[in-house]
């Protein structure tokens, strides 16, 4: 007989969507959409914020006088300083809600990307991206607790890829800036307009009501008596709960955000320098060519977060996974502007795709009153782990050469194509592997359980009292009110 974890690779028909995706479509109130869309404006921002680094690496090596992998110890440190972040805000977001820590989160990457734009030396600039890191750590577990647990089962999963693909949306926004602006203004006006959109999502965050699910927990608090210490002091007890029973899961997850990263980081991170570089594509190609590849990202995830409502999380991850490996040599052998922006295409779809998938496994996974917190920092752990992607890449492509023409005349440059395809090729085998042995909770009503500050919320078992769907949608309504 197969392992388990084969056996369970498709959901059992009983936990698949009882309604259909049109006539949950058709429920929703105007209060569950603009819940989600602010969630992915901010995780959009976060994109914006991350990537003008990646896109300015040719013009910041200018600015600073510095080498290729020195820049990207920028991306380096901010990645490194994401868990930081995780873990206060998405500990902020499960004790207290998600809607003021995630404005407070918003308006601190404000000040410091619009600060970034001001640095004049090489350990400023390093300083500012550091501590950049710790407020971008917040915002995916908080924009994903946020969009996700307010909709219905059965549209969680293509919700999950369209949120996830906000990030390809901001990689998009950040590439057209520096395709137009940054041409006529400079490298700072990319971090100057990232600022001004977030703190414009900060703005839209203030006026869209709390989540349900938090309002209907405090309400119960309330009447029972219990004040803000005691709530607090029940919080701290139900996480210590929380991470004994799950203590494996966390190691698993972060393995599994450790490969998903190392993935999404060595395809992007480095890609815009590789085409000018390695292929000898103009600035301006190079950034059209990124454009291209973030259709093909935004295409790839709404595709895959749908399938995986039907087919199940695990095995739409692997079916993305392995086109990745299909499309690895589109994406680095040949040399036209056309046939490489098609590889970056494809290989996004597969990237993406897979990518599409993990908001909703992660909640699904996550012990349930625990969303923000556990897959925000599993995430970014995960990053703190890849981080090294662009300066892996970087170094590698120091030390292996090849030649290509400038100008007529023969010149070796870093071998970046062979690089990122010996790396990406791993990392794909590897996410593979760890993403079918793991656990699925595919169809989780999550937003039923206990928040974490209520008694016995740490247990995975713990519903909320007269937690119907019913009376989910009645508290949902009466915050709409």
């Amino acid at each position: 007989m197969a392992p388990r974890f084969l056996r369970e690779l498709i959901p059992r028909r009983e936990k698949r969507a009882s309604r259909s995706v049109v006539v949950a479509f058709k429920d929703l109130t105007w209060l569950q959409w603009v819940q989600f869309w602010s969630g992915w404006l901010a995780w959009t921002c976060d994109a914006i914020d991350f990537f003008a680094v990646s896109l300015t690496v040719s013009l910041l090596t200018k600015q600073f006088n510095k080498s290729v992998a020195q820049i990207t110890t920028a991306l380096t440190l901010t990645l490194l300083f994401r868990p930081v972040g995780a873990i206060i805000f998405g500990i902020l977001s499960d004790r207290f809600g998600r809607k003021w820590p995630l404005v407070a989160n918003l308006l601190l990457c404000c000040v410091l990307e619009l600060g970034t734009g001001f640095v004049n030396t090489f350990p400023q600039f390093l300083g500012v991206r550091a501590l950049f890191g710790i407020a971008m750590g917040g915002i995916w577990g908080l924009a994903s607790a946020s969009a996700l647990e307010n909709l219905p089962v059965e549209l969680r999963g293509i919700a999950s890829g369209v949120l996830q693909e906000g990030y390809a949306v901001g990689y998009l926004i950040a590439a057209v800036i520096n395709l137009t602006l940054v041409a006529q203004h400079g490298w700072r006006v990319l971090f100057w307009a990232g600022a001004g959109i977030s703190f414009f999502a900060a703005v839209v965050r203030v006026f869209v009501p709390e989540s349900a699910f938090f309002l209907r927990a405090k309400e119960q608090e309330m009447a029972r008596g219990t004040n803000t210490s005691q709530k607090t002091k029940i919080f701290i007890k139900e996480t210590k709960e929380m991470l004994k029973r799950h203590w494996f899961l966390c190691i698993y997850a972060v393995l599994l955000m450790t490969g998903f990263n190392f993935l999404s980081h060595g395809s992007q991170d480095l890609y815009p320098t590789y085409l000018a570089t390695t292929k000898g594509f103009s600035a301006h190609d190079a950034t059209v060519a990124t454009i291209i590849g973030n259709c093909g990202a935004i295409a790839g995830g709404a595709i895959a977060g749908s399938a995986s409502q039907y087919i199940g999380r695990r095995l739409t991850i692997a079916i993305f996974v392995l086109l990745i490996g299909v499309f690895i040599p589109l994406w680095v052998l040949p040399s036209s502007f056309s046939a490489l922006s098609a590889g970056a295409f494809c290989i996004q779809v597969g990237v993406q795709g897979a990518w599409g998938v993990i908001p909703i496994q992660l909640a699904e996974m996550s012990p349930p009153a625990f969303r923000a917190t556990f897959p925000g920092v599993a995430y970014q752990i995960g990053n703190m782990v890849s981080a090294a992607s662009a300066q892996i890449e970087a170094t590698g492509g120091a030390n292996l050469k090849t030649t290509i023409l400038k100008n007529g005349v023969p010149t070796p440059e870093p071998d970046y194509a062979t690089v990122q395809a010996i790396f990406i090729g791993v990392v794909a085998a590897f996410v593979l592997v760890v993403t079918i042995i793991g656990p699925e909770n595919h169809g989780s009503h999550f937003e039923n359980h206990k928040a974490a500050f209520e008694e016995g919320g740490g247990r995975d078992d713990a519903v909320a009292e007269n937690a119907s769907e019913k009376s989910y949608h009645d508290v949902d309504e009466k915050s709409s009110a």
